[in-house]
């Protein structure tokens, strides 16, 4: 940075060097960033970097954000980027933790422990570090101070586990909703980048254990036993998309919040035909029909899919039947998936498909055994994939030498 001696200075600012994924999962258009990273992969500094060019070109008065899970980890990255900005530019407080820049604008770090803390200010643009350990209540009471704003937030931290609104979030900007970036940086970017030393990796693979480890390094969140297929069963049924004609399908119906989502399978249960989208009822009907073809289809049929397969069966120019959700019904489908699954009879590409699989949970009530998706989370992909599978189940083909799949009992 330079600056001229005029009481309003003119400032000329270069970012540092960055490596390319470190640039790109924070520094892009989208108004929530979300990174799962290793630990000292150099998340911290380009969150500072983000925040303080946010600051930069902002209004005097106008108030910046860093939310950290407690007061002394905020300190941690306060004292940061007081290092990182040359001392004629600021002032700062440290029992507030505030940065005053030149131009008026206010950086704030704050901790998370206390939520009802968090409310009342208008925030310009935010960065919530370490996420996973932030209570949920605290974004909620973020969220809240950006309303009128609409500012940005960047999400940072390490994979800690699959029950926190984290790791819900980052499954959301993973299936690419509207408004959200992804990113994950694992050890071996970091390596790449010179940013970690491969002997330090190899020495904390040695001392941590085997779930500690991915999840600090690889972040991937352990596997979690409420999960009704098995997340190394999932990845071991990740296969390219099949070139080959499907010979089933399954659709999921939705139109707004959820998804509309088609599997089709190939003789070989290879999924071949992956269709993900939110269209007006007509353009779905349409859509649906130029996908499917005259293949067998199982469509949703419960609520406001009857009318829609009812529509799609009109025109005679396809082989549609319908299968109704119920908590029994349901149950029954997601078994007979993740015996699919865990015996490999079914092969999937690692898209939406697999982030939702690795996230989808059960759980144990007085009338059975209920399945589902965490709560803010989609299932769309799931369904629809287990309707494919309970359809070619019904539906076997007499191929030689094709390897059929058992029904399950």
């Amino acid at each position: 940075m330079a600056t001229d001696t005029k009481s309003e200075p003119k400032i000329t600012y270069t970012r540092p060097w960055l490596y390319p994924l470190q640039e790109e999962s924070l520094f892009n258009d989208s108004r929530y960033a979300v990174v799962e990273a290793s630990t000292k992969s150099g998340k911290t500094v380009v969150c500072i970097l983000w925040l303080a060019e946010q600051a930069f070109s902002g209004k005097a008065g106008q108030n910046y954000w860093w939310i950290a899970p407690i007061y002394a980890q905020a300190k941690i990255a306060y004292r940061r980027m007081k290092k990182a900005l040359p001392e004629q530019l600021y002032r700062s407080n440290e029992g507030e933790l505030t940065i005053t820049l030149w131009n008026g604008t206010v950086i704030w770090f704050k901790g998370s422990t206390d939520p009802d803390a968090l409310y009342g200010e208008d925030v310009y643009a935010a960065v919530v570090d370490e996420a996973s350990r932030v209570k949920e209540e605290s974004w909620h009471a973020l969220r809240s101070t950006l309303t009128y704003t609409k500012g940005p937030v960047r999400f940072i931290g390490n994979v800690k586990g699959k029950k926190n609104w984290f790791y819900r979030m980052a499954r959301r900007a993973e299936a690419h909703e509207r408004g959200y970036h992804y990113t994950k940086i694992t050890w071996r970017d970091a390596v790449e980048a010179k940013v970690l030393d491969m002997e330090e990796i190899e020495a904390a693979r040695r001392d941590l254990p085997d779930l500690v480890f991915r999840e600090l390094y690889e972040a991937e969140a352990a596997d979690d036993i409420s999960n009704p297929f098995g997340i190394e069963h999932i990845r071991n049924c990740i296969s390219p998309l099949s070139s080959q004609r499907p010979r089933v399908f399954g659709w999921d119906l939705a139109k707004h919040v959820d998804w509309t989502v088609g599997v089709g399978l190939d003789s070989n249960h290879y999924v071949s035909e992956f269709r993900r989208f939110q269209r007006p009822w007509q353009e779905t009907m349409d859509a649906i029909r130029g996908s499917t073809n005259r293949c067998p289809a199982l469509v949703d049929a419960t609520g406001v899919g009857d009318p829609i397969l009812e529509g799609l069966q009109k025109t005679g120019q396809g082989k549609y039947e319908g299968y109704n959700f119920s908590s029994r019904s349901k149950q029954q489908l997601m078994e007979g998936l993740a015996v699919a699954i865990q015996q490999g009879q079914v092969h999937f590409p690692d898209n939406e498909i697999v982030s939702e699989l690795e996230s989808f949970e059960y759980e144990y009530t007085k009338t059975g055994v209920r399945y589902s998706a965490p709560s803010g989370l989609h299932d769309d992909c799931v369904m629809a994939l287990a309707l494919a599978v309970h359809h070619a189940k019904a539906k076997p083909v007499s191929t030689g030498g094709i390897r059929q799949m058992p029904r399950a009992v």
